[in-house]
């Protein structure tokens, strides 16, 4: 599963703050190294994972490669919580046997009990 592969790079404190940069504005793989305070092997290691997992995507511009956010390897994470928000909101429908529904007047009701609260 695709999510699997983004919360595993994101995981790591170092990958994430270089995602946190590149979903900003675009960068080089020298301008990461400089901003984190690592070698420029290490970012292109850390860039190969999030690629990998989807979050990040490069473009050539002569000589120098720019990195910047995929959203693709986000969409998927987005989609998995959302299942699991689903699975959450279907688990307390099925524990309510009769759920209640609101009426315009429990509505007002329950407005006029939180503006009188201190």
């Amino acid at each position: 599963m695709a999510y699997e592969q983004v919360l595993e790079a994101l995981a790591d404190p170092t990958r994430r703050a270089i995602f946190e940069r590149v979903r900003r504005r675009p960068h080089t793989v020298g301008e990461l190294a400089e901003i984190a305070g690592i070698r420029q092997p290490t970012v292109s290691q850390h860039l190969r994972i999030l690629r990998d997992a989807k979050l990040v995507s490069d473009r050539r511009e002569g000589t120098r490669r720019f990195y910047g956010a995929d959203r693709e390897g986000l969409a998927e994470l987005r989609r998995y919580i959302e299942s699991l928000w689903d699975d959450v909101l279907a688990a307390y429908a099925a524990d309510d046997p009769q759920p209640r529904r609101l009426t315009a007047s429990s509505r007002g009701q329950k407005r006029a009990r939180r503006r009188s609260r201190p």
